[in-house]
């Protein structure tokens, strides 16, 4: 090898197309060692929950599989990163690292100390945006100061915004870019098997007829919502048992696919420019604005942003917050969502304010308890829209539902799975209860529980809280940090 090779460090950026921080390495014009680091101490307080494992297994299976086609070999290693990256440096005697950069609090005090060190040892450093359309710093509003509202964050993020992205190709089919087979064979990396990620209790039976994680899967994935449910998303969007929605969210964590790709594939199937202004690419916005509040108040994903919020007199009780973990509230569409939560490692998003609301304000469970479940079990576990998404269910963060807003899980089953699809599919043991008492199955006549063989409290729970005592007591709470 007549050139000392330069290293890129793959991290929440699994593919190969429109990643600036890869594209940048090749240009360097040295070979580029291609490397991801499983790094669990790294993550800090935030380790990887188990779903988000099972996803990153089989999204670097897929990632070396498609590095190995480009004539190219992926080196895995599991440990510190700096260490890794060092040891892989005097290996190699490597003369530059290239990574896209992370948002998480931890993870920016890591890659800042990391960046520093190297440096220090006489290495090029080069970090790059491939996760947002927008870095947080360059956001503010007319004080300078960051926004705390979605629509005004929004609506300047959009007039920003080109119509189009140049974005960087995925490296040529040829192999001299890439480190030569006999380094990589030098290097050693450890087998993906060896990474530990599957689950030992195979409780993930269900995620793959759900899931094809990887750079193909998200670009089919799109391809098939653009085609499908883009043009009805405004109004599909909320009814579960319909397949209204992208279902991009772990493509985008994962970095298989970036928003800049979407954007302009929305703007290629487009005739005018209409899709702008679509209730979908707002969600894209919802993204961006909660990587901007992270950034900007770091201490979110364990503090409430309102601060009256941490005098909230929460209840916490364990039972209860079992049955919701499990799906055995006795409410139909929480349990449904639940129930899909922990098969799929999804969750319908109207689903999710939904279950959220229950959480926090019919059982006055701490959000963070949510939260901590929802890292755990979604394959979409983002620091950034899971903090955004349960302080505003609780009513504690930037632009949040006010805490008086409970929603009233009998009349949201009613409105958005009118005929009760999506609850009888994920609820089997009350599939027989006539639709008229799908959402409220307590108050079917014991003649017809006994003729369907469902009896409530027995064969499914009776409700853990009565709908009007625990919004009342939620108010009630509410109260005493309003004085």
């Amino acid at each position: 090898m007549s050139q000392n090779p330069v290293i890129f460090w793959f991290r929440q950026d699994l593919r190969l197309t429109d990643n600036p921080g890869l594209a940048a390495a090749i240009r360097h014009g040295a070979p580029v060692i291609p490397v991801y680091i499983l790094d669990d101490e790294g993550e800090g307080d935030w380790p990887l929950g188990g779903a988000s494992r099972w996803w990153l297994h089989h999204s670097l299976e897929s990632l070396g599989q498609s590095i190995k086609k480009k004539g190219g070999g992926l080196v895995l290693r599991h440990g510190p990163s700096l260490d890794i990256l060092r040891g892989i440096i005097h290996q190699s005697r490597a003369t530059g690292v290239f990574w896209n950069r992370r948002y998480e609090p931890d993870i920016i005090k890591r890659d800042t100390r990391i960046k520093s060190q190297l440096q220090s040892d006489g290495l090029e450093v080069h970090s790059f945006n491939g996760a947002l359309l927008f870095e947080p710093w360059e956001i503010e509003n007319k004080s300078g100061s960051p926004f705390k509202v979605f629509t005004p964050f929004w609506r300047h993020c959009s007039s920003l915004t080109p119509d189009r992205y140049e974005l960087h190709p995925a490296p040529p089919t040829d192999g001299d870019h890439w480190a030569p087979a006999s380094l990589l064979s030098q290097l050693k990396g450890q087998s993906l098997q060896s990474l530990e990620l599957l689950p030992d209790i195979r409780w993930d039976s269900g995620f793959p007829e759900r899931w094809t994680p990887g750079e193909s899967g998200a670009m089919d994935n799109l391809k098939q919502f653009v085609d499908g449910a883009f043009e009805n998303y405004g109004a599909g969007r909320d009814f579960p048992a319909q397949r209204g929605t992208s279902r991009l969210s772990p493509h985008l964590h994962f970095g298989e696919i970036s928003p800049r790709q979407i954007w302009n594939f929305l703007a290629s199937r487009s005739p005018d420019s209409r899709w702008r202004q679509s209730q979908y690419v707002s969600e894209i916005g919802w993204r961006e604005f909660a990587n901007h509040l992270l950034y900007h108040f770091p201490t979110t994903p364990r503090k409430p942003l309102r601060e009256e919020f941490e005098a909230f007199p929460w209840q916490d009780d364990e039972d209860q917050y079992k049955a919701w973990c499990g799906g055995r509230t006795g409410y139909p569409i929480v349990d449904a969502g639940m129930r899909e939560l922990w098969t799929t490692g999804w969750m319908h998003n109207r689903v999710r304010m939904i279950v959220a609301s229950f959480l926090v304000k019919h059982l006055l469970t701490s959000w963070n308890r949510g939260a901590a479940w929802f890292w755990d079990t979604l394959v979409d576990a983002d620091l950034a829209s899971n903090t955004l998404g349960w302080q505003w269910a609780a009513g504690c963060g930037a632009d949040a539902a006010p805490y008086f807003r409970i929603f009233n899980p009998i009349l949201q089953g009613e409105k958005f799975d009118p005929d009760g699809t999506y609850v009888r599919h994920w609820v089997p043991e009350i599939r027989p209860i006539p639709t008229k008492y799908i959402h409220k199955p307590w108050e079917t006549p014991d003649s017809i529980q006994k003729h369907h063989g469902v009896i409530i409290g027995g064969d499914y729970p009776a409700p853990i809280v009565d709908h009007r005592e625990g919004r009342q007591a939620a108010l009630e709470a509410f109260e005493t940090i309003k004085k």
